[in-house]
């Protein structure tokens, strides 16, 4: 017990001297240092062969349990949650973890806009075909855990290249009635607090939570508020047939502090001169689950989800090098820009299992068929106010506002073969029909409509993949290679310029993921996945510069087509070794776990073609050179963490360090950075963050954390538009202290 409390008094001294200055600080880390060493963390188990209608023989996937990692769950801190898998790149745009964004193998992490990103199985994204980012993702505080399955899923969730993220939120299943609440505060004006009540009575469950969020945040005009509310609520009647019901809703206010040049991020990485900017979107999502199992050998699962959901952001857009200041003439601010989207999509997804003996063995059939339909409209370049809040009128009309519908069928199916009980060949097959049409206004010049041609783009797309298996005692070798690709967006069929033209036959790029692993578990004390993998990604869309009407006297105009190929390769590894349970000492001393998780990404243009042009009209040229070779933007050479976890009887807690290599931003892989901070290296980084619990009287718990306990200055990337142009400053040292209870 004296250890225990003289533990608890370390983590909470070390939170507090973590905002002393830096010589008090150090001095406190060297005689704590002893005490708050190691940490308590598991490692990610892995999906079984079937759950849930799905097959996941074969395929690389991992489940985090989040209650069994200590981390920073109030404000989402991806970096210490995705920590235990392998190549995560992940960008850190501001610290309110409103939006989570992960990318894997050198994917863009934007909005997690690569992989199928779903709340329980259903899609949360804006539209998953026209516009797949996630403006939504639920509070971590809610979620039981998170699966994550790589681009061998796209046969059975759909076609993105990066494969499916889950996230699988908290259900009550065993008493009449419970209560769970978290409240936290923090660094720099944080307040949260999560509230949940659920149960389990006779035939009936129900579950009901409300997350509320606020903060001033790490840098200046950095604040917001955040309020997530969730409702579950499920009939069972009979043990094998069940249906049930959920809502979702979000809303959120976000001031955006904007990019930095990197004069400015070098001279003070917390300043901002936007304190105009802002962002929101109310989100709503509702699903209706029916679950039955017809046989022993045949089960089935359908959903119907839906959603509504905005996106709006009001601010002064120009690049961090152009002030944001009151004109004299005017004596006023200049009007901000107004855009916002209204989206709207539903469809439904059925899910079957069949089981069947070939011989005297089990097979495994996994089959369903997917309906959708999504409505966007966007409204954009709206004449703002010359105010400075979350305003979002404007003056006249929007110049551009334009209507996108995606329809989409798909069917598919996948048979699990077992040539033995301990070898199994999975080959799979994906259907996909989808129709994208958009209509409406472009521009406005001289005070005429521009009217955006009114253009339908329909194809049919097969996918095929095949995985892999063979079973040792605890451990398996996997394989497996899929088929995926990525639709047309809506911003590939809307150019910057009206004078752009879209070439009639653009294609969706394709290609396909490959891994090759050996994963499993030794004697209880050693889990590891190691593997390689391959990513192939072809058709990407570029701008081809040419001559209108064929004559250089006539200027020029960018054509968009199909240009680009990217090949991603390398080696994921992970492993988790309890040291104690090794040396069979656990009993003395608790549990001490020692994790990492390494990736070496080579992600590089195979084929892409760019176009400049010189000199004046009617002396034009223009250039053509191949970026071959380059490194794929955003995509790191490696990214490792790795971390020492500690827990005997209720405390616990976790020590983690993540490096990540330096990055390009941009295709050209530009070395020097520009002018304005938005092309330019990005050098390479490292963070440390610790995390500690206390749990006593059973059901109460104190939790504190110290996320970048060594201040350090980095950015994870630069953005050429939202949510501000230039380099992204990732936050510095902040705490924070939370107090929960579940009843």
């Amino acid at each position: 017990m004296k250890f225990t409390l003289s533990l608890l008094f370390a983590s909470f001294s070390l939170v507090i001297c973590a905002q002393e200055n830096d010589l008090a600080f150090n001095d406190t880390i060297k005689k704590l240092s002893q005490v708050v060493v190691t940490a308590k963390q598991q490692s990610p188990e892995r999906m079984p062969e079937i759950k849930e209608n799905i097959l996941f023989s074969g395929k690389k996937n991992e489940v985090l349990k989040l209650s069994n990692i200590n981390g920073n769950f109030t404000t989402n801190n991806a970096r210490e949650i995705f920590s235990r898998v392998p190549g995560v790149t992940i960008w850190e745009n501001e610290g309110s973890g409103i939006q989570i964004n992960v990318g894997v193998r050198g994917l863009s992490p934007n909005r997690s806009w690569e992989l199928n990103t779903r709340q329980n199985g259903y899609d949360i994204s804006s539209d998953v075909f026209g516009y797949p980012e996630a403006y939504y993702n639920p509070p971590l505080e809610a979620v039981e855990t998170i699966e994550l399955v790589r681009g061998g899923s796209s046969l059975q969730f759909g076609p993105q290249f990066g494969g499916m993220l889950n996230y699988k939120l908290k259900r009550e299943t065993k008493k009449k009635f419970s209560f769970e609440t978290q409240n936290t505060v923090g660094s720099y004006g944080l307040m949260s607090s999560y509230n949940a009540i659920g149960g389990n009575f006779e035939k009936f469950s129900y579950y009901v939570y409300n997350h509320s969020r606020s903060a001033d945040g790490w840098r200046k005009n950095s604040e917001y508020t955040v309020r997530n509310t969730h409702a579950f609520v499920e009939y069972r009647f009979t043990k094998n047939t069940k249906v049930s019901a959920e809502y979702t809703n979000m809303d959120y206010s976000m001031q955006q502090a904007g990019g930095l040049t990197d004069e400015q991020f070098n001279d003070n990485s917390r300043q901002s001169s936007r304190e105009r900017n802002w962002f929101g979107t109310p989100w709503n999502v509702i699903s209706v689950n029916f679950d039955t199992k017809i046989s022993e050998r045949f089960t089935s699962n359908t959903k119907f989800f839906g959603l509504i959901g905005e996106r709006n952001s009001v601010g002064f857009t120009a690049t961090p090098n152009v002030e944001d200041i009151i004109n004299p003439a005017t004596n006023d601010y200049a009007n901000r820009r107004v855009d916002r989207d209204f989206y709207e999509n539903y469809g439904i997804e059925n899910r079957n299992i069949f089981k069947y003996k070939l011989g005297k063995i089990d097979n495994n059939l996994a089959f369903g068929v997917r309906l959708y339909k999504a409505d966007t409209r966007r409204a954009q370049e709206g004449r703002g106010t010359t105010g400075s809040d979350f305003d979002l009128s404007i003056d006249g009309k929007f110049a551009r506002d334009l209507d996108f519908t995606t329809e989409n069928i798909a069917v598919f199916a996948e048979n699990q073969f077992k040539v033995s009980e301990k070898f199994s060949v999975t080959p799979g097959v994906r259907y996909e029909y989808i129709k994208n049409t958009g209509e409406g206004r472009f521009g406005i010049s001289s005070g005429n409509d521009v009217i955006f041609p009114n253009k339908t783009i329909s194809r049919s797309q097969p996918l095929f993949g095949l995985g892999l298996e063979y079973k040792f005692r605890t451990t398996n070798i996997y394989a497996n290679i899929t088929q995926a690709y990525r639709p047309v967006l809506f911003s590939d069929l809307t150019p910057p310029a009206v004078t752009d033209v879209i070439d009639p036959k653009l294609e969706d790029a394709n290609g396909f993921n490959a891994d090759l692993g050996f994963r499993g578990t030794y004697k209880n004390f050693l889990n590891f996945d190691f593997s390689l993998f391959y990513l192939s990604y072809n058709n990407r869309i570029g701008g081809v510069r040419q001559f209108i009407n064929n004559d250089s006297t006539q200027g020029t105009f960018i054509y968009r087509t199909n240009l680009g190929e990217t090949v991603n390769k390398g080696i994921e590894g992970f492993f988790n070794v309890n040291v104690t349970k090794l040396f069979e000492i656990e009993k003395p001393y608790g549990n001490l776990d020692a994790f990492a998780t390494v990736s070496f990404i080579d992600s590089r243009y195979s084929d892409f073609s760019i176009y400049t042009t010189s000199g004046t009209t009617p002396n034009i040229t223009i250039s053509e050179t191949n970026l071959s070779g380059n490194r794929v933007e955003n995509a790191p050479r490696y990214i490792h963490n790795f971390g020492i976890s500690w827990s005997n009887n209720n405390i616990s807690a976790t020590a983690q360090y993540k490096m990540s290599g330096r990055i390009f931003t941009d295709a050209n892989n530009t070395i020097a950075p520009s002018a304005n901070g938005v092309t330019g290296l990005l050098d390479k980084y490292s963070v440390f963050d610790l995390s500690t619990e206390y749990k006593f009287l059973n059901n109460y718990n104190i939790r504190a954390g110290i996320n970048n306990l060594f201040n350090e200055d980095y950015a994870t990337r630069r953005a050429g538009g939202y949510p501000g142009p230039g380099i992204l400053p990732g936050e510095g040292r902040t705490f924070y202290i939370s107090v929960g209870a579940k009843l």
